[in-house]
């Protein structure tokens, strides 16, 4: 249980780190499309975070995360 809440606890920081940057440097007359982009890359930003963190804390041994060799029937 504490590896999901420091899981999401980081999920939460990062999506409000790249909200608020983005907010900052986007042009001041915000219109409510670009709220809407800005979520949108943050939601992005902090999902491929996690999937990097689990990638990598998930298998240590293994080489290739995404592919598997088969096993030969012969």
């Amino acid at each position: 249980m504490p590896r999901v809440a420091i899981l999401l606890l980081a999920m939460l920081f990062i999506f409000g780190a790249v909200a608020g940057i983005l907010v900052k440097v986007m042009p001041a007359p915000l219109k409510d499309s670009d709220y809407f982009m800005i979520g949108s890359v943050a939601t992005l930003a902090a999902l491929g975070v996690l999937f990097l963190i689990v990638v990598t804390t998930s298998r240590k041994a293994s080489t290739d995360v995404l592919f598997r060799k088969r096993k030969k029937n012969s």
